[in-house]
């Protein structure tokens, strides 16, 4: 992973629906001078003010991420953008949307990594902090469950499990070790759903947007999407892609060993704010290195600039 605070190298913007609302959004994403962090700013507010991607401003939210400002102005469904600043080491941006949900692309990270990498980043001269879990945490809802293990391996590592009561996903699991590095192996994984579920997700006024250009929808032991699925385990990579776009909202890069079984939005956030809850659990640790080196394959040929 880079050592320095990293934003991108100039503003590009993204256009589409919103899972959840149906709303066609557009998202104008800038550049940020070092220790700005990620925030969100609604630009269809008047005086809107901004909205820190931070885990202090995670609120209830059905079948996705959620964040508002004192103002109570709200943006969701932020996980897989998130997600797509993880991997690519984005530490500072501000991100203006002109509604109240980032638009869902193809059901993954994969447009925002994609054209992120196409304008290019910006390493700056600052170095990054990341997390340091010092003790074994967890959060536990009946059969439900994810923790933290300590590592002396600097990196995350997460192992995920599904145990589906259907006749499609059943049981999957699935390792990325190193996440930062090896996002590629989750990156282009879509989110996804049962069709004999959907009745009671529009009933709670959900997945307005929803289509098969943007989820994945299982009947019965086939997939509809004419598509396919783009790996035999896609489900449980989405699902590891979501984690890590969660885990994010620390506002650091986490290392250490997670594990979770059913886990899903509302878990993983609990877990980041059972970690804060004592400053004993955690410590931030200074990274002190300039060297700069690339992680992967598309890290290797995009533009990466050093600000200096």
């Amino acid at each position: 992973m880079h050592t320095n605070q990293i934003t991108i190298k100039k503003k590009i913007s993204f256009e589409g629906i919103g899972l959840h609302s149906g709303l066609q959004t557009k998202m104008v994403l800038s550049p940020m001078p070092v220790d700005s962090g990620i925030a969100f700013i609604r630009t269809d507010i008047k005086n809107s003010s901004e909205i820190s991607a931070n885990w202090k401003n995670i609120i209830p939210a059905n079948l996705c991420t959620k964040i508002s400002n004192k103002k109570g102005e709200t943006v969701n469904t932020i996980e897989h953008l998130m997600f797509a600043l993880y991997s690519l080491g984005i530490t500072n941006l501000l991100i203006e949307i002109n509604g109240p949900e980032v638009p869902i692309m193809d059901g993954s990270a994969k447009n925002f990594i994609e054209e992120i990498e196409m304008i290019g980043l910006l390493i700056q001269q600052k170095n990054i902090k990341q997390l340091e879990i010092m003790k074994k945490l967890e959060i536990k809802d009946h059969n439900k469950f994810i923790k933290y293990e300590p590592s002396n391996k600097k990196y995350l590592e997460i192992h995920y499990s599904l145990n589906y009561q259907d006749q499609f996903i059943k049981k999957q699991s699935y390792t990325l070790k190193d996440a930062q590095k090896n996002f590629l192996e989750v990156f282009t994984c879509r989110t996804f759903c049962h069709q004999e579920d959907l009745e009671k997700i529009f009933a709670m006024g959900l997945a307005k947007g929803g289509s098969l250009d943007n989820a994945i929808v299982i009947s019965g032991n086939k997939v509809l999407n004419q598509e396919g699925l783009r790996f035999k385990d896609e489900f449980v990579r989405h699902k590891v892609l979501d984690c890590i776009g969660d885990l994010y909202l620390s506002g650091y890069f986490i290392y250490g060993k997670i594990t979770c079984n059913q886990g899903g939005h509302e878990l993983t956030a609990n877990l980041i704010k059972k970690i804060f809850e004592n400053k004993k659990n955690y410590s931030i640790v200074d990274i002190h290195s300039a060297n700069i080196h690339k992680t992967n394959k598309i890290r290797e040929t995009s533009r990466i600039q050093a600000v200096v």
